[in-house]
């Protein structure tokens, strides 16, 4: 049992850095679509925890707090994930001509 844990640990802090020196080393330029590709992630993040919240049979508590977090943490990364990509490709529309629009107006 603790050496299961143990892996489970290791495999968690070996992918944070892991995760790290990824993310570290991607332009600005790329970081807003990378991030808005990590909704389906996080999207996963959230089935995983329901799935995980169906199967057991008598969870304790901490379970049901830490699995309650992993929803709640895990849709507010979908949904601002997908608030990010729209207006990341709101910033790549262009301009309607209307009432703010005086540049063309003067010339």
């Amino acid at each position: 049992m603790y050496t299961e844990l143990l892996a489970n640990i290791a495999i968690l802090v070996l992918s944070g850095f892991v995760g790290f020196a990824v993310i570290s080393k991607v332009p600005n330029t790329l970081h807003t679509p990378l991030m808005s590709g990590t909704n389906a992630i996080h999207g996963i993040v959230v089935l995983g925890a329901l799935v995980t919240l169906g199967k057991i049979q008598h969870p304790s508590v901490l379970i049901q707090i830490l699995l309650f977090v992993a929803v709640v943490f895990g849709t507010l990364n979908v949904i601002g994930g997908f608030v990010v990509t729209d207006r990341m490709l709101g910033m790549f529309k262009g301009k309607k001509p209307g009432a703010g629009n005086t540049e063309k107006a003067g010339k």
